[in-house]
């Protein structure tokens, strides 16, 4: 056996190894996101959507909102770990001048 054959049987070996621990590890488990939904009455303009959009994310855990105000749809993000109470939603959008009309929680449809 010449010594690049040595080197190639070593590097063979290493990356046999290196994959077989990658795969026998388990990866962490990956949480989905809780998503909700709010209706709100009275979105006009994208001042109103800021309006609610900052009170919104001073609840702890927002991670995302989007805000479609043709229809008063407001879609709220949570990061992993956190849940939107339906009472701190309603404050949050009384604060900013509207009115919550619906609330819809993950799984709700």
């Amino acid at each position: 056996m010449t010594m690049s054959d040595k080197t190639r049987l070593r590097h063979g070996l290493f990356g046999s190894l290196l994959g077989a621990l990658l795969l026998t590890t388990p990866a962490p488990a990956q949480e989905a996101n809780s998503v909700y939904s709010i209706q709100a009455d009275g979105l006009a303009c994208p001042f109103c959507a800021y309006g609610i959009e900052k009170q919104l994310n001073a609840i702890d855990g927002v991670a995302a909102i989007e805000i479609e105000i043709k229809t008063g749809t407001i879609t709220i993000t949570m990061r992993n770990g956190f849940t939107l109470d339906e009472a701190a939603a309603n404050r949050a959008v009384e604060k900013a001048g509207f009115s919550m009309r619906n609330f819809k929680q993950p799984g709700e449809d």
